[in-house]
């Protein structure tokens, strides 16, 4: 379900929707609008959405939001203006931030033990669903276009296919959850009231909770690099270096690979070895090739930092959700990884606007001290993770 939700998202979002924005007449300020909305909705809906799983039951929280991706994405095929463009991404948004946060919460209850394994396993699948939606994005349009100008008629096509996949996944969790919609905790039965009084409850007990705010903390910083180097390795690369747009792909993608692989095994690592001192040196593994990335202009030595990145990369992700599920324990965990999910795309969203800010704010556009700045935001998170969380279990 995840690898054919996430194809799906991925699918409408790049290179597709910011195309789609430029042949409906936005401009550069226009066009990142329409590929951000989304994050917002994450933002606003993730933590809400996360609550109401403890509350009303996981399966029809998760079922909701298949929906969204089988539902929302023929809205596409009558988009003719930008403003309508907008508000087909915002609701697209709530795909992501109802199944996020509650697919993550039934991995946990499913892996039991191995859940950093399971956590990390399921967000391989789903970033392969990412690495294949866009280039075949990419491939659509390019085929249908025959070379010239991408059309209105083009970009609904896309989006056609865009729905086949998120009905694909919602007819794959029809099947698997079938029998299990009827199941619904017990603290959800009884009256509006008493649902809205636990709801309040949830996020209160989170929220209030540091050792879940500072682990979340953790990913939300690393996400917040991972954004600023998405944005500006290849202007680096490309600008400042002088390399191919070609090659400044494989910078990306020797990162994006490398976490992809490594993370089943930090996974693994981290449910048996512990979470607390791989997430706080993990920090340090994404931290330090970030810093030096824009301090050289050899391809070999930036692949090499765009590697080490992507393995600090995959050390933090596999260990900082399975953290927060030993925090918090079954009752809220939906509202945990809500708070988890909700710091995610704040920071991912926050990452290109900061690296942006930073490089601006230099005489000669320098991107050291940008680069600087944030590596120096991670060592910070991970210094107040390492004070304010004590080790659990293992």
């Amino acid at each position: 379900m995840g690898f054919l939700a996430r194809a799906s998202y991925a699918l409408a979002r790049t290179p597709v929707l910011a195309l789609f924005a430029v042949a409906l007449g936005a401009g550069p300020e226009a066009v990142g609008l329409a590929v951000g909305i989304s994050t917002v909705t994450g933002i606003l809906f993730k933590m809400p959405a996360g609550v109401l799983s403890d509350v009303v039951g996981r399966s029809r929280m998760l079922l909701l939001g298949l929906c969204v991706f089988a539902v929302v994405p023929f809205a596409y095929l009558w988009i003719e203006s930008y403003p309508a463009l907008l508000v087909v991404r915002f609701l697209h948004g709530f795909a992501t931030a109802i199944f996020g946060p509650v697919s993550m919460a039934v991995v946990v209850a499913a892996a039991g033990d191995r859940r950093a394994e399971g956590l990390a396993w399921f967000s391989t699948v789903t970033i392969i669903g990412n690495l294949i939606g866009a280039p075949l994005g990419g491939w659509l349009l390019t085929a249908q276009a025959g070379g010239g100008t991408a059309t209105l008629a083009h970009f609904h096509l896309v989006y056609a296919v865009v729905a086949a996949l998120g009905s694909g996944a919602l007819v794959l969790a029809l099947w698997l959850l079938r029998g299990q919609l009827s199941d619904v905790p017990d603290r959800a039965q009884g009256t509006l009231v008493l649902a809205w009084q636990r709801f309040r409850a949830g996020v209160r007990e989170i929220l209030l909770d540091r050792r879940v705010l500072l682990t979340s903390n953790m990913e939300g910083v690393q996400n917040l690099s991972v954004g600023a180097l998405e944005a500006f390795l290849p202007v680096y690369a490309v600008v400042v270096c002088g390399f191919s747009p070609f090659q400044a792909g494989l910078l990306w993608a020797a990162q994006a690979v490398t976490a992809l692989a490594a993370k089943p095994l930090m996974g693994r690592w981290s449910d048996r070895r512990g979470r607390h001192g791989l997430l706080f040196w993990g920090m340090f593994l994404c931290a330090i090739p970030f810093a030096l990335l824009p301090w050289t202009q050899e391809f070999f030595l930036l692949f090499v930092l765009s590697m080490v990145f992507g393995l600090g990369e995959a050390v933090v992700t596999s260990s900082a959700a399975a953290l927060v599920a030993d925090l918090c324990g079954e009752r809220q965990m939906g509202a945990a990884m809500g708070a988890f999910g909700t710091l995610f795309d704040v920071g991912h969203a926050a990452g290109p606007i900061l690296a942006g800010v930073l490089v601006a704010l230099t005489s000669d556009q320098d991107f050291r001290p940008a680069f600087a700045i944030i590596a120096a935001l991670l060592v910070v998170a991970a210094l107040a993770f390492r004070w304010g969380v004590a080790p659990v279990g293992k």
